[in-house]
């Protein structure tokens, strides 16, 4: 078994959205989804832009897709080779985890084409596909290639005014109705066969037509080298697209390839994990982190990833939580300046965080739960559709999930007791952290008749129950973030001078003498039993099973939450909530507690979210059980090969590769099975290897030092590298 590729024989129409995902090809800068070249809009193509979003009319936000820049299409005898209507006698897809390529070979009986394509890790800009087609018979030759603005968009269109450049170089420009932002895309080839040719642009794009009278046994080749830029990146898009294509081709599609391998072996140097004793798992691990590696940000300083990384436009293109919990981990550990920059979108986007709070009537930082551009809110009041009445549902994700700011809190702090650097905080990073404590501050609910404070109407990780007091999650979080805040005097004690002046740039000295108090009278958990209780209530609720509520769905789309799903009245929740948070600050809490809770919170987790499986993974590795362990980690790691997670929410669809189950399957096998830990400044590891595997090795990056952590069931071991 080649644990490095993912390979599927057979094409179905209703395949398209999931394949789609699965042999995704991106570099930070752009997402390329993995569909042959030839595919209109029904199979959903697209080339995902990072950071570029549009809204039309009154429709949802969305990362915008840019015009099809890889496309070709070739037909024989008046045959078409297309996937879609030519009925191939066989197809088969693959994409190489280790080297970002995506491949395809498809039989139609007389003619059969084979490609291979990359998304250019060394040149964020350049897309590349080298195509070749065979003839069984002589005959007639059609081959079209070019740049097609059949765009698939889930809330579009979102581009208009195009400008269509025919010539050695084809281009597309155009605007996005928003906010005017300039896109254009350009391509090039270079063929190694003569034919006639000619040129068409219409409606649908510009293209270069290729006709070719061609005999039994020959093979054509064509390489084809593309470009997207935007006014965000140069003041003269198309320009800059021609050239990148221009220098492209001078260098050759052997040479452009090899950059981008090179890229990639880079790459895995600083991050693969090494499982040994399972195959399948090996493959289902590579698959996440390349998921994960493959959108980073590499090309900015000051990005994150969105929750469905680039593989589309779901989920708005938003920043969530998942950025700093599920993402940050395994990049902070392999490569810091990936973290680095999730982090800083998260201070340079302050202002709108700021914005938003005071918008509900509070001071201090209240990030966006749906964050885009600017720390815009992506998010709205009606995020759910009703199967039934087709009415939009009011939801409360937008208002009430105000644990997002103490999650931020939390990665800034993680990051500096990783790499040993305040650099991020200096630069804006304790600002972040003393504002988020501040929002806290304004948004307490405090009593006449005693020193308690709560935190009424939140929602925490679980959102299928709406506007509950006192969650657990959110209030330790909250506590956590009053503590980060403190701590930052400690962690600055020799810059006193600096550290008082920020707190007078903020205007914070009374916020600073309340922290310690709020931190003290925040509602304490009820237990029962030695389990904590999710939030205020949460004991009364029906104590059902998750088959009994499942049986009560009329539609297998309804939603389970908010104030008429199935599970809202009941203990059946989303996703890890109270577990989330004692692997999250698994020191706050000892092994018996970490076991009764997981105990009983287990069974009643729906894991509706691909957000829940690594935090019960985690917290089962701590009690030592290991099977289970294994269980939500296979669940976690293989999400991108075989498909799942929910599809649907409601009416709306919120498929698309899992970052933060990729994330969460490093976190799984880093910082569970290998029980990796850096505490006051030391790596350490406290291993709990499953049966199934006889070995984890990986490298870790951590205070500036680069080490190796190699786990068997023999022992452990960290060296230097």
């Amino acid at each position: 078994m080649n644990t490095w590729l993912l390979q599927k024989e057979g094409f179905d129409k209703k395949d398209a959205a999931s394949d789609g995902n699965r042999f995704l090809c991106a570099n930070g800068y752009m997402g390329l989804r993995g569909v042959p070249e030839e595919a209109g809009s029904a199979l959903f193509p697209a080339i995902t832009l990072a950071g570029v979003y549009d809204q039309f009319e009154d429709k949802w936000r969305e990362p915008v897709n840019a015009p099809n820049c890889l496309f070709i299409h070739a037909s024989f005898n008046g045959q078409s080779l297309s996937v879609e209507d030519g009925s191939p006698q066989a197809h088969s897809t693959a994409l190489d985890y280790r080297h970002g390529v995506y491949s395809r070979k498809t039989d139609f009986g007389a003619a059969c084409i084979v490609s291979r394509r990359f998304v250019s890790m060394a040149s964020p800009h350049l897309l590349a596909d080298e195509y070749q087609v065979s003839f069984r018979l002589d005959g007639e030759m059609t081959l079209e290639t070019g740049i097609s603005t059949d765009i698939w968009d889930i809330n579009g269109p979102h581009l208009f005014d195009y400008q269509l450049t025919a010539g050695e170089i084809l281009a597309v420009s155009c605007v996005t109705g928003q906010k005017k932002i300039n896109l254009a895309a350009a391509q090039c080839v270079q063929a190694d066969f003569e034919a006639e040719e000619s040129l068409r642009q219409d409606e649908t794009g510009v293209f270069r037509v290729f006709r070719r009278r061609v005999r039994k046994g020959e093979t054509l080749n064509l390489r084809v080298f593309s470009a997207v830029y935007t006014s965000l990146d140069e003041p003269a898009p198309a320009d800059a697209a021609k050239s990148c294509c221009r220098e492209a081709k001078a260098a050759g599609f052997s040479a452009c390839l090899q950059s981008h391998t090179d890229a990639w072996e880079k790459i895995w140097t600083l991050s693969e994990i090494t499982l040994e004793g399972n195959e399948e798992a090996a493959l289902f691990l590579r698959a996440s982190q390349y998921h994960l590696n493959c959108v980073a940000p590499r090309h900015a300083k000051n990005m994150s990833i969105p929750a469905r990384g680039l593989s589309g436009q779901t989920y708005k293109g938003a920043i969530f939580w998942d950025s700093e919990m599920f993402f940050f981990p395994m990049f902070a550990y392999t490569q810091p300046k990936i973290a680095e920059s999730l982090l800083r979108y998260r201070v340079e986007t302050l202002d709108g965080a700021r914005k938003k709070a005071a918008e509900y009537g509070y001071r201090g930082a209240f990030y966006a739960w749906e964050s885009q551009e600017g720390g815009e809110e992506g998010c709205t009041n009606f995020n759910v559709v009703d199967v039934f009445t087709h009415r939009p549902v009011r939801t409360y994700f937008r208002d009430k999930q105000i644990h997002i700011s103490a999650d931020i809190a939390y990665a800034l702090r993680s990051w500096y007791e990783i790499t040993g650097d305040r650099t991020l905080l200096q630069a804006g990073g304790a600002k972040v952290i003393l504002e988020c404590a501040r929002f806290y501050l304004s948004r307490a609910n405090g009593h006449f008749d005693s020193d308690r404070v709560d935190f009424a109407d939140v929602i925490g990780p679980d959102e299928y129950h709406e506007r509950v007091t006192n969650s657990f999650f959110t209030n330790e979080m909250i506590r956590h973030c009053l503590d980060s805040a403190l701590l930052l005097k400690d962690i600055f004690a020799d810059q006193p001078a600096w550290f008082a002046s920020l707190l007078k740039e903020l205007n914070y000295e009374q916020d600073w003498a309340l922290l310690p108090a709020l931190r003290e009278r925040i509602s304490p958990p009820r237990e029962r039993n030695g389990v904590i209780e999710q939030f205020d209530g949460y004991f009364g609720l029906e104590d059902c099973s998750l088959d009994t509520v499942r049986g009560r769905l009329r539609d297998p789309r309804e939603y389970w939450g908010g104030d008429h799903g199935v599970a809202g009245t009941t203990q059946i929740i989303k996703q890890a909530d109270v577990i989330a948070l004692m692997a999250l600050l698994p020191e706050r809490f000892t092994d018996r507690q970490a076991a009764a809770n997981w105990v009983y919170y287990e069974p009643r987790t729906e894991h509706g979210s691909s957000l829940s499986a690594c935090m019960y993974a985690l917290t089962a590795c701590r009690i030592g059980r290991l099977d289970e362990a294994w269980d939500l980690f296979m669940k976690t790691a293989q999400i991108d090969v075989l498909g799942g997670g929910k599809q649907w929410a409601g009416e709306i669809y919120i498929g698309g590769t899992h970052p933060a189950s990729n994330g969460g399957a490093w976190m799984i096998a880093a910082l569970g099975f290998a029980g990796l830990k850096m505490r006051a400044g030391k790596l350490s590891v406290d291993p709990h290897l499953p049966r199934q595997i006889t070995r984890l090795s990986f490298p870790v990056t951590a205070c500036g030092e680069r080490y190796r952590i190699d786990v068997t069931h023999e022992g452990a071991s960290i060296s230097r590298q």
